[in-house]
C-alpha cells in the first residue's frame, strides 16, 4: 500500500497503486492491506503522538521568478512598491514686524514691483502645471517611464483599489507607460467600478484597453488559489499552504490549535488533543488580493466547515444511530467516523455501505480493523508489524473510534456517517484499478474470503 494511493479502499491523495496481497496477515485480507477479522480487543494504552502522513501535493501551476507589483489602497494612492509612512511638514514663521514701526520709503520701486509680480506669476504657473501632471498624468503620448515590452510580470490588485492606485501599480510593473491612456480606456469601457482584486499576469508594454478587459474579467493566475483535496491530514494541508503561499508549515501547524479558535467557533469544544484535524474543510479557496497568513487560511477553512457541515442535522442522525445500533455518537465522533470512511470508500455508492459496516461492528463490539487508521500513524504503508504496534490509532488492537479524525473528510463522507445504509454487512473488500475492480460487501467471513479468492485467481 503506497502513501500516494488515494482511493483503492483508502484515500491517500495521489495515484492508485496495484494492491499487494502479501502486505497483510490474519484470517482475511484485502489487496490494499485491508483486513476484517474478528479479533479480541486489547485495552488501549498510552501511545506516542501519531505522525501524520506525508503525501504528494496537488498539482498546480507555479509562476516562477516573476516580480509582483501591488496596488495601494484607493483611498490613499501611493507608490505601489513602497510602504506607507507618515509625512510631517514644518511651518516656517515669518519674522515678526513691530506694530507701529515705520516702514522705510522705497524710491524707484515701480519697475522692481512689476518684476517681482511677473516672477511670482511665472512661478505660480509652473507650479500649477506641475500639479496638473501629478494629478492627471503626463500628456497623451508622453511616456512616464521607459518600458521594455514583452516581459511577463505579476501585479497584485488588493480589494478596494481605485483606478489611480491600479494605474500606478501597472506603471511600476511596466505594463503601461502612462496613466492617462489607461484611465481613458477605463472610461471608454465604463469599467471604473468593475476592476476585480487579485493577482494578474501581464506582459509589459500591453495595450491599455486589453489590460482593462483583463481586470474586468478577473485574475488570470493561480497565485491566490488554494486547493485542498478531501482526505488530507492537517500536516499535509500545512505543506500545501507552504508551497502556495510560502507560509512555513511549522507556523501553520503551530497556529492550527483549537484553543486559538474555540471562542469564535464553538464546535471546536470537542476537538481531541486540541487539534484541528478534520475541521479544515477541503475545498478550493480564492485568496486573490488578500494578504495571506496562516490565521486567515485557517479561519476561512473553519468558516467553510461551519457553513457546510453545521447545516446537517447531527442530533437527528445521532438519535437514529442510537436507536438502530445502540451506539452513542457525538458530533465529533461522527466527524471521526467520516474521516475513516473517507480513507476507505472509493465510490459514492461505497460510502453509506462502508459506514454501515463500521456501525454494525460497533454494535457487535467488534474492532473496526481499518488499515487506514494505522496509516495515519505510519504515514502510508501498513505492515503486519505495524498492526502489532500499540497506538490509540490501531483499530485492530483497540475497540471503538480513534481519538481524533485521521483526515479532513468530504461533505459526502460526513453525510454517510450520519446516514449509513441499513445492512447487516460486517466486511468489505474494495479493489479499484485498471486491471481489476471489485466492491464486495459481506455479512459472513466466508463470503468475504470468497471475494478475496476471486481477486487472487484474477492475478493468476
Amino acid at each position: 500500500m503506497s502513501s500516494d494511493s488515494p482511493r483503492r479502499g483508502a484515500h491517500f491523495a495521489g495515484q492508485t497503486t496495484n494492491p499487494d496481497p502479501g502486505s497483510t496477515s490474519g484470517e482475511a485480507h484485502s489487496p490494499s492491506g485491508r483486513r476484517f477479522r474478528q479479533a479480541g480487543s486489547a485495552p488501549s494504552t498510552p501511545a506516542q503522538a501519531p505522525v501524520t502522513p506525508t503525501r504528494t501535493p496537488a498539482s498546480r501551476t507555479v509562476q516562477a521568478d516573476v516580480p509582483t507589483i501591488t496596488a495601494s489602497s484607493a483611498t490613499a494612492p501611493r507608490m505601489a512598491t513602497t510602504g506607507v509612512s507618515a509625512t510631517t511638514a514644518r511651518l516656517t514663521e515669518s519674522a515678526s514686524r513691530h506694530a507701529g514701526a515705520p516702514r522705510p520709503k522705497r524710491r524707484g520701486g515701480g519697475f522692481g514691483a512689476i518684476v517681482i509680480v511677473l516672477v511670482l506669476l511665472l512661478g505660480a504657473g509652473l507650479g500649477a502645471w506641475h500639479f496638473r501632471d501629478r494629478i492627471f498624468g503626463a500628456d497623451e503620448g508622453e511616456a512616464a517611464s521607459e518600458v521594455v515590452a514583452g516581459q511577463e510580470v505579476m501585479v497584485n490588485i488588493p480589494e478596494g483599489s481605485g483606478a489611480s492606485s491600479v494605474a500606478q501599480a501597472l506603471i511600476e510593473a511596466g505594463v503601461i507607460s502612462d496613466s492617462s491612456s489607461f484611465l481613458k480606456a477605463l472610461q471608454r469601457q465604463n469599467a471604473e467600478q468593475s476592476i476585480k482584486p487579485g493577482t494578474y499576469s501581464f506582459v509589459t508594454g500591453a495595450d491599455p484597453a486589453e489590460v482593462v478587459r483583463q481586470l474586468v474579467a478577473g485574475p488570470n493566475t493561480t497565485a491566490g488559489i488554494l486547493t485542498v483535496p478531501e482526505g488530507l491530514t492537517l500536516e499535509r494541508t500545512a505543506a500545501i499552504v507552504e508551497e502556495q503561499f510560502d507560509i512555513p508549515a511549522s507556523v501553520f501547524i503551530e497556529q492550527a490549535t483549537a484553543q486559538n479558535y474555540a471562542s469564535d467557533f464553538p464546535f471546536l469544544a470537542e476537538a481531541g488533543d486540541a487539534s484541528l484535524e478534520g475541521f479544515l474543510f477541503p475545498k478550493t479557496y480564492d485568496f486573490s488580493g488578500k494578504e495571506v497568513t496562516a490565521d486567515l487560511v485557517i479561519r476561512t477553512m473553519l468558516t467553510q466547515y461551519q457553513n457546510e457541515v453545521l447545516s446537517l442535522d447531527f442530533a437527528a442522525a445521532e438519535a437514529a444511530v442510537k436507536e438502530r445500533y445502540g451506539v452513542t455518537m457525538s458530533d465529533y465522533d461522527m466527524l471521526t467516523l467520516a474521516s475513516i470512511i473517507e480513507r476507505e470508500a472509493v465510490t459514492e455508492e461505497d460510502r453509506p455501505l462502508v459506514s454501515s459496516v463500521f456501525y454494525n461492528r460497533l454494535h457487535q463490539g467488534m474492532a473496526l480493523q481499518s488499515d487506514a487508521t494505522m496509516g495515519y500513524v505510519t504515514g502510508g504503508a501498513v505492515t503486519p508489524e505495524d498492526l502489532q504496534q500499540e497506538s490509540p490509532y490501531n483499530t485492530y488492537l483497540n475497540a471503538g473510534l480513534t481519538p481524533t479524525p485521521i483526515c479532513s473528510p468530504s461533505i459526502e463522507c460526513i453525510r454517510a456517517a450520519l446516514e449509513p445504509a441499513d445492512t447487516n454487512y460486517l466486511y468489505f473488500f474494495i479493489v479499484e484499478n485498471e486491471s481489476y475492480s471489485d466492491h464486495s460487501f459481506s455479512e459472513t467471513y466466508e463470503d468475504h474470503q470468497a471475494a478475496i479468492n476471486r481477486w487472487v485467481q484474477a492475478q493468476g
